[in-house]
């Protein structure tokens, strides 16, 4: 897939922290404050387990929607091999339809 303006980062969340509502909250605000470090962001979503335990696509990963390709461009170059709570960021372009239909297991 050729650059987007959605960039989806794996290995930054784990699924325990994104259960407790206040971690939830502290992890939305870190990840949006460094997303902006590359540009402007028109939305930042991170899927939550579902409390039923069923499976959730994307889980695990945080998705960074960017205004343009130049700030999504930064974004990926910035946070390659950045560590988060002791991993190494994998931060990849995503399919910007399947970003706008909700689909994050793609």
């Amino acid at each position: 897939a050729g650059a987007t303006t959605v960039v989806c980062l794996t290995q930054v969340v784990a699924e325990d922290e994104l259960r407790d509502d206040e971690m939830f909250e502290v992890i939305m605000e870190d990840m949006r404050q460094e997303g902006l470090k590359f540009g402007a962001l028109t939305n930042v979503v991170i899927p939550r387990p579902s409390p039923t335990r069923e499976p959730v696509p994307g889980l695990g990963k945080v998705f960074l929607k960017y205004a343009d390709i130049e700030s999504s461009l930064g974004a990926i170059m910035g946070m390659k091999g950045r560590k988060f709570s002791g991993n190494e960021v994998v931060a990849v372009f995503y399919p910007e339809d399947k970003f706008d239909q909700g689909d994050y297991g793609a």
